[in-house]
């Protein structure tokens, strides 16, 4: 049975654990573990950079298996392993709390869009692509002209920065259907199986560049880092 330890704590970055299954992708060997700490490429946030006895991996997503299995990368091969077999797992943290404060803020300019009337359209919470896009069902006339479009992401900005003031915590709940749902305190509630951070007071340095429109969605592009606490 595998655990997927990355949903319960975003912070948790070693640990020892049993090796769940092993098998072969596209030809390379890949090891599942029961305690898994590696969130894989998926819903708009990258994947997590791991370990697994020091090996270097990259952690993927096993549609047929539903495991999350872990597959040597860069050059490196994973030594021959067997299930029930003890093993050492880490994550780079420092790259997982980035991503991690990159979703986090995905998920507050979109409560901060729909307080505006617009719809989510999509998103990304790549380093460097960041954005969430919107559609607006009924005309706003500010995203006509650049004064207009600069207006309304102040008003974003403006919000972002309050609820980041008031430091609300961030959780999640498994719903009736099974569905992890992360909610940003009273602000924002979505299904998502990425990784967040604790609270929003947890994010720092969130930027939000003027908005564009492009093709009738509302593009809203963004950077943010995960704050340093003492």
């Amino acid at each position: 049975m595998q655990v997927f330890a990355y949903y319960a704590d975003t912070y948790e970055a070693q640990a020892h654990t049993r090796v769940a299954a092993i098998g072969e992708r596209d030809g390379a060997p890949w090891v599942a573990v029961e305690h898994c700490l590696f969130h894989p490429q998926g819903g708009g946030q990258p994947a997590d950079r791991g370990w697994v006895d020091g090996h270097e991996i990259t952690p993927v997503r096993d549609h047929d298996s539903g495991l999350v299995v872990a597959v040597a990368c860069g050059g490196d091969a994973l030594p021959e392993l067997s299930v029930g077999q003890p093993v050492e797992v880490r994550i780079d943290l420092p790259l997982r709390t980035a991503h991690a404060a990159l979703h986090t803020a995905g998920h507050l300019i979109e409560a901060a869009g729909r307080a505006q009337g617009w719809v989510l359209a999509a998103n990304n919470h790549f380093p460097g692509q960041a954005r969430v896009e919107f559609n607006a069902p009924t005309p706003d006339a500010r995203l006509d002209t650049p004064e207009g479009r600069e207006e309304v992401t102040e008003v974003l900005r403006v919000e972002v920065a309050k609820a980041i003031a008031q430091d609300w915590p961030v959780t999640w709940e498994n719903d009736a259907e099974g569905r992890r749902i992360v909610h940003l305190a009273r602000l924002h509630s979505a299904p998502c199986g990425g990784t967040h951070v604790r609270s929003l007071g947890d994010l720092a340095d969130v930027v939000l560049p003027t908005l564009k429109v492009k093709k009738g969605r509302i593009r809203v592009s963004y950077s943010a880092a995960h704050r340093e606490r003492s």
